[in-house]
């Protein structure tokens, strides 16, 4: 609303500025013919002076005199023609300023109501279409994304006893390809170590053993370990797996929510946040796409035009107020142990937004358990990495819980 308020104005003023020149030349302009007339004049004051002065005699100046009269007599005629009907009457003149503004403003309004769109910026809105199908037929394949990204760095928290738990389960699934319990165990544990491509494959396997038996769950595993595997984008294989599930299981949590990153991903906001508005809505709360829908869904709303508020978190209800205020310390204490362990199976399930992080390193300080707290902070700038704002605010938070920074 405030966009259409302020350029209907501008074309208002705009409109009111022409009309008023306008007017105004025709209120105020003065034939040529007049200018003339007073050149002629002061013409025939030189001629006398000259007289006087004797440069000339009379018998030139009455010529002169005679030429200039006769200039002065034709220049007349032309003004009088002009103040008669040669000029453009008032009427005229504030129906031709009527009709510009009216011009200016419906024109101006059907031109953008051609090539325009509310919400969007200065193409219109069949050509961002036209660009986002090109974007989304063009982007690149799995296969390039994975090659794009960095080396992965060194997962130190493994221990070596786990390492070489997993150098066995390869080398067991190597030498027995169709054992479907073990393709499904290294499929899990090669995502559990944040090796996705290696997940991926297997993954593959998995559903080579199921069949026709793979349920749409199965598929949705390995529709995240590819993206996953991409650094969260959703390449064209994906996609195909993507449809593969939403034809199966139209009501899918994790297809409909990577469908919407697809939207978002390749030029197209506004159906992004039709189907993760739609997702929001469904649930349940503590689904796991629920937390980077609520993380996304906003700025997507705004790049789609959309005016979205998110609905915040149900906090705790009077009740819990109640009951808090009547329990002994350490029954409170258990109580607020409770609820943030809650909030750090949630993080660590669903993700969250960095104020959810940064709350969870507090609680954790205040409870003094400072080496989860660590954790969880270098956990989070993993999370957040490349995001100023939000390692800021992580930072503060881990300060004031008493970690080393």
């Amino acid at each position: 609303m405030t966009f259409w308020i302020i350029t209907s104005a501008m074309a208002l003023v705009i409109a009111a500025t022409l009309a008023l020149v306008l007017l105004r030349t025709r209120a105020t302009a003065s034939p040529a013919a007049a200018f003339d007339m007073q050149v002629y004049r002061d013409q025939l004051k030189d001629v006398e002076r000259d007289l006087e002065r004797g440069v000339i005699d009379a018998a030139d100046a009455n010529r002169v005199r005679t030429e200039i009269s006769r200039r002065i007599l034709a220049a007349d005629t032309q003004m009088q023609a002009a103040r008669t009907g040669g000029g453009q009457s008032g009427p005229v003149s504030l129906a031709m300023a009527v009709v510009l503004g009216v011009t200016l403003i419906g024109g101006s309004l059907m031109l953008y109501r051609s090539l325009g769109a509310p919400g969007y910026g200065d193409l219109g809105l069949e050509r961002r279409i036209e660009l986002a199908e090109v974007m989304h037929e063009t982007r690149p394949s799995q296969a390039e994304a994975v090659a794009s990204l960095p080396a992965s760095p060194n997962q130190q928290e493994i221990s070596d006893e786990y390492r070489t738990l997993m150098e066995r389960l390869r080398e067991t699934v190597k030498d027995r390809p169709e054992d479907l319990k073990g393709q499904m165990l290294l499929a899990r544990n090669e995502a559990a170590m944040g090796n996705f491509q290696a997940a991926a494959t297997a993954q593959v396997d998995v559903l080579r053993l199921k069949g026709e038996t793979a349920t749409a769950a199965d598929y949705a595993e390995y529709a995240t370990m590819l993206v996953l595997a991409a650094g969260g984008y959703v390449s064209p294989e994906a996609e195909q797996v993507l449809n593969r599930i939403l034809a199966e299981d139209p009501e899918n949590g994790p297809a409909r929510y990577y469908s919407g990153l697809m939207m978002a991903q390749t030029g197209r906001p506004d159906l992004a946040f039709r189907i993760w508005n739609a997702l929001l809505r469904d649930g349940p709360p503590d689904a796991p796409w629920i937390g980077p829908v609520r993380a996304q869904i906003e700025d997507t709303a705004r790049r789609a035009g959309v005016d979205f508020m998110l609905p915040s978190l149900p906090g705790p209800s009077a009740a819990d107020v109640a009951a808090a205020s009547d329990m002994n310390e350490a029954d409170r204490t258990e109580m607020i142990r409770g609820m943030v362990q809650g909030l750090s199976d949630r993080l660590a399930t669903e993700g969250g937004t960095p104020p959810e992080w940064a709350r969870l390193i507090g609680a954790l300080g205040v409870l003094g358990e400072t080496e989860r707290a660590q954790a969880i902070y270098a956990n989070a700038q993993q999370v957040f990495a490349g995001d100023d704002d939000a390692l800021s605010l992580i930072k503060q938070a881990a300060g004031q819980a008493g970690l080393g920074q």
